[in-house]
């Protein structure tokens, strides 16, 4: 696949295709699955708050099949260490020499399994790898596998053994998501389809090489400047909302623009409208705000405090 060469009608029938195979195994949540491959086209990475066997894992392996890419998981403990990790150098005596044995997140996908059950320590090591998407480890810094993408799972905070990630790892997160339970014909419909896994069905669509092509192609999508305005007074509606007393960064500015390309892509278009941003604008904003006690005691979570912020900014004349 040529970025030069593919129109959109053609990316956008790749698109379907990937999401029809990754759907052969998570059942009834289209609308989630479409999420995580808008995030993936946008370079961002992935945070999947929920309860234990909804099917976090089972979806981050099926697109790690569908797109082909190198696949690593790690179950996160509190005696995870970040050269667990990182990696490290180990002294091999027939050469003399220190070599690096590569850590687990060296990878193209990295599933990062209840990520909020490990120490703070273990924390700060994943913050460099998917900002940067560079990796430190005995003093060497090397880039990581192109591309990168990091799909973590955490259970509701109050679990046991959980804590709160802090507001610098959650910012790193291009959005948060929460599949919930399948409904009753997709939970039928998975009963009668669990014959031995059905991430085994799910057939290879494109290679790393052509992700990378698909994520410059909606970075290449336009964006009109009363767009532009769009989404930064709905971030600066968030900094001034009198329950928020932490609101959206520039970095989420930032993720809010690119998963509204890559949503304009994904409806098959060259440019995107208010709806685009609208669509994602929950997604990317919920998990990077913080509440005051007002909000608390008005009984309002950050989920209604973002609904009604979208609600009350005006749309652009386009």
């Amino acid at each position: 696949m040529d970025i030069n060469t593919v129109d959109l009608s053609t990316a956008v029938n790749i698109l379907n295709k990937i999401l029809n195979e990754v759907n052969k195994a998570i059942i009834g949540k289209n609308n989630i699955t479409s999420k995580v491959l808008a995030a993936i086209i946008a370079g961002g990475h992935i945070l999947i708050d929920d309860i234990p066997g909804v099917g976090k894992t089972t979806m981050a392996l099926s697109f790690s099949k569908a797109l082909d890419l190198e696949y690593n998981r790690m179950q996160f403990t509190p005696d995870v260490l970040p050269t667990d990790i990182l990696g490290f150098s180990v002294y091999n005596q027939s050469t003399g020499k220190f070599e690096y044995k590569k850590g687990v997140a060296v990878c193209n996908l990295f599933l990062a399994d209840e990520i909020n059950r490990t120490s703070s320590k273990t924390q700060s090591a994943l913050l460099e790898l998917m900002e940067e998407k560079r990796i430190t480890a005995d003093g060497k810094s090397c880039p990581l596998p192109e591309p990168y993408i990091v799909i973590a799972t955490q259970n509701p905070v109050g679990s046991i053994g959980t804590q709160m990630l802090p507001e610098s790892q959650l910012d790193r997160f291009m959005i948060k998501l929460s599949m919930g339970y399948p409904s009753t014909e997709a939970e039928i419909d998975i009963l009668k389809n669990k014959t031995g896994g059905l991430v085994k069905n799910v057939k290879r669509i494109v290679g790393a090489g052509d992700i990378i092509l698909l994520q410059k192609l909606a970075a290449s999508i336009y964006i009109d400047d009363r767009i532009y305005d769009y989404m930064v007074r709905l971030s600066n509606a968030t900094r001034k909302h009198p329950m928020i007393k932490l609101g959206l960064s520039p970095r989420g500015t930032l993720s809010l623009c690119a998963m509204s390309k890559a949503a304009a892509l994904m409806h098959g278009r060259s440019y995107v409208i208010p709806d685009d941003v609208g669509e994602v604008f929950a997604d990317i904003a919920a998990h990077r705000i913080v509440a005051d006690a007002k909000a608390k005691l008005s009984n309002l979570d950050s989920e209604q405090i973002v609904a009604e912020i979208l609600k009350n900014v005006p749309l652009p004349k386009v």
